[in-house]
């Protein structure tokens, strides 16, 4: 009798280093392989339909596309496909923001070692997995709603705009975020117009602070 060939999955972090612990923790599975890595967010999409994973883990911050970003494509193009989020950020608000993009599970980096593999296993087999900080805010959550009868605020920024924000934050021209997003300069003028408008700033370096405190990328 054949053994089940080992889940395939795609593992995305801007860290080599990270990477390379990742790595050794899955690789020492035998249910778990990993095919293929990316270094982006980006990347990470272009990744995950060239090998068809059945896992993608990614990290939250990353370049070109943060983990978030990528994590609403691949549910866009790649509903198919489980996405567990592998993050240094003990914090409620990107939390719920992975949930919203998609993801099936939540796992600090701190304690990858302790809980990862569980967490593969978990969100292969269609089931959710959660830290339990994470579990404590989902319960928090919902009371609140309870008790004010409010549902999550709509999110202030398009996609788009978002994609834009952390490019023009990351030193990128708008001849540049053009060309990466293959849009017209002017395209991308209106939208760094409307984000500042929306988010009531007043210029790139205002814009980059912003970027950096909503986690789009890192300080």
């Amino acid at each position: 009798m054949h053994e089940p060939a080992p889940a395939r999955i795609l593992l995305a972090d801007d860290h080599a280093l990270v990477r390379r612990g990742v790595r050794l923790i899955l690789d020492t599975e035998p249910d778990l392989t990993v095919v293929a890595e990316a270094d982006d967010g980006a990347d990470a999409v272009a990744q995950a339909h060239a090998h068809r994973p059945d896992l993608a883990i990614l990290d939250i911050a990353m370049p070109r596309l943060t983990g978030l970003q990528a994590a609403r494509e691949l549910s866009r193009t790649r509903p198919d496909l489980p996405i567990l989020m592998l993050t240094m950020y003990d914090n409620d608000q990107f939390f719920f923001q992975a949930l919203a993009a998609g993801a099936a599970g939540y796992v600090l980096k701190s304690v990858a070692d302790r809980d990862l593999i569980a967490a593969c296993r978990a969100t292969l087999r269609g089931e959710p997995f959660l830290y339990p900080g994470a579990v404590d805010a989902l319960i928090r959550d919902y009371l609140s709603r309870v008790r004010g009868g409010d549902s999550l605020a709509a999110r202030t920024i398009t996609d788009r705009e978002e994609e834009i924000l952390k490019l023009v934050a990351e030193g990128h021209s708008s001849v540049q975020i053009a060309e990466l997003l293959v849009i017209s300069h002017r395209t991308v003028e209106r939208h760094r117009a409307n984000l500042l408008q929306k988010l009531g700033l007043k210029d790139r370096l205002e814009l980059t602070r912003y970027a950096v405190r909503v986690g789009l990328i890192e300080p």
